[in-house]
């Protein structure tokens, strides 16, 4: 498996899996547009030609936002979206990171244990974030 930089042409596969994991998915357009600015980091999984996960952030002035970790529902459990935290961690180092955010919902137990792995802290709740269903989003943050 190899994790690398998003490109623009790999914005319909990841669209595809992004539609299939979230019930208010970003269009391929989206991604297409964040693989193409200067201040986002935008990564994959692949291997063997198939694209297996992806994670972004939008940054500005050290700070980062990170929009979407994401692996394909037949590829969990097999740390595939810890080594994208990784690799998009070490990104951030070159443009400056010091700090990153990120929202979740209140449900999903998987991912908060991942980002508390990484030394992410939940530091405020966002009410009724999240749509389809509608759920509480934690905010969590982490400074390198």
């Amino acid at each position: 498996m190899v994790i690398r930089r998003m490109k623009e042409e790999d914005a319909p596969r990841v669209a595809l899996i992004e539609a299939d994991n979230f019930s208010v998915p970003w269009s391929e357009k989206s991604f297409r547009e964040a693989a193409a600015k200067a201040d986002t980091i935008y990564v994959i999984a692949e291997e063997d030609g198939e694209i297996l996960g992806y994670a972004g952030a939008w940054c500005v002035f050290g700070e980062a936002d990170i929009t979407n970790v994401c692996v394909r529902k037949d590829c969990r459990r097999k740390g595939i979206a810890e080594q994208l935290l990784q690799f998009l961690i070490a990104e951030g180092v070159g443009a400056q990171i010091r700090t990153y955010f990120l929202e979740v919902r209140e449900s999903n137990a998987a991912a908060i244990c991942l980002y508390e792995k990484f030394g992410f802290q939940k530091i405020g709740i966002r009410k009724n974030f999240y749509e389809k269903p509608v759920e509480n989003g934690i905010v969590m943050s982490f400074l390198q």
